[in-house]
C-alpha cells in the first residue's frame, strides 16, 4: 500500500499544479534548459531493497523471510539530449541498505537462523527518460533502462559461509528499471522528484561449500527487488 500511495502521490500533485497553471497563467522558468545538448546534475533519496526467492523442489531447509529497512542514495547524473521528448542519462551512485533473513528452520537457535547483510552497492544505470510536453513550469516523465552494481560488501571471495556465520553474495549484479515522476523548473534549477522499481537479472546468492547446507541447500536462486525515491537537481 505504501508503494502504490507513493507512485500516485506526484501524478496528484502534477495534476494539481497544472490545473493551477491553466487557471492563473505563469512565466515558464528556465526556458531553454532543456534544449542544452549536456547537462549536469546530482541526487540524493532513499532506497528500499527487498529479495525475491526461488526454492528447489525437495528443500532441505526452510522459507527465508526478509526484514527490510529504509537505506539512502547518492550521486551524480549526466544527462544527453536526443531530441525533444527524449535523453539518455546516466546516474552513478552509491546506495546503502540493510537487510536482515529469517531463516524458518526449526532446527536452528537464534543465531543460526539470523543472517544481517549490510549492503553498499556502487550503482550505474543507463536510462531513456521519456518526457511529456512541458506545461508551464513542470513537466511528467517516464524513465526506464538497465543497470549493473558492484556490492561492496558482497563477501564473495570470503572463505567462510553460513556455517561460520556468513551469508555471501555475488559481487555484481544487473537489472532493469522503470519508474515515473516531474519535472519542476524553478529560476535557478530544475528539481524533479522520482520513483522508480528496480528488478536484478541473475542470481545474486553464492551457494555454502556443503551442497546440502540447511541455509542454501534448499535455494535455487535469489534476486533483487527494489524501489528507489530520488530527488535530483540539475
Amino acid at each position: 500500500m505504501k508503494k502504490i500511495l507513493l507512485t500516485f502521490i506526484p501524478l496528484i500533485l502534477c495534476s494539481t499544479l497544472l490545473n493551477a497553471q491553466r487557471r492563473h497563467g505563469v512565466v515558464e522558468q528556465l526556458p531553454h534548459f532543456d534544449k542544452q545538448p549536456v547537462h549536469w546534475g546530482y541526487f540524493l533519496g532513499f532506497n528500499q531493497y527487498d529479495f525475491k526467492f526461488a526454492y528447489e523442489e525437495n528443500p532441505p531447509g526452510g522459507d527465508v523471510l526478509v526484514d527490510t529497512s529504509l537505506g539512502f542514495n547518492v550521486g551524480l547524473i549526466g544527462n544527453l539530449r536526443i531530441n525533444s521528448f527524449l535523453d539518455l542519462r546516466f546516474e552513478p551512485g552509491l546506495y546503502y541498505t540493510r537487510r536482515v533473513l529469517n531463516f524458518q528452520n526449526p532446527g536452528f537457535t537464534e543465531s543460526q537462523s539470523v543472517r544481517e547483510l549490510n549492503s553498499t552497492y556502487i550503482h550505474l544505470p543507463l536510462l531513456l527518460k521519456v518526457s511529456s510536453k512541458r506545461w508551464g513550469n513542470v513537466r511528467p516523465f517516464l524513465v526506464g533502462g538497465v543497470s549493473t552494481s558492484v556490492n561492496l560488501g558482497s563477501q564473495e571471495k570470503s572463505v567462510d559461509d553460513n556455517s561460520s556465520g556468513v551469508f555471501r553474495m555475488v559481487r555484481g549484479t544487473n537489472y532493469y528499471e522503470l519508474g515515473i515522476g516531474i519535472d519542476f523548473y524553478t529560476p535557478t534549477f530544475k528539481f524533479s522528484p522520482s520513483i522508480r522499481g528496480v528488478f536484478a537479472l541473475t542470481d545474486e546468492m553464492k551457494p555454502d561449500a556443503d551442497p546440502n547446507s540447511p541455509w542454501t541447500g534448499n535455494i535455487e536462486y535469489i534476486q533483487t527487488r527494489g524501489v528507489f525515491i530520488n530527488f535530483t537537481f540539475e
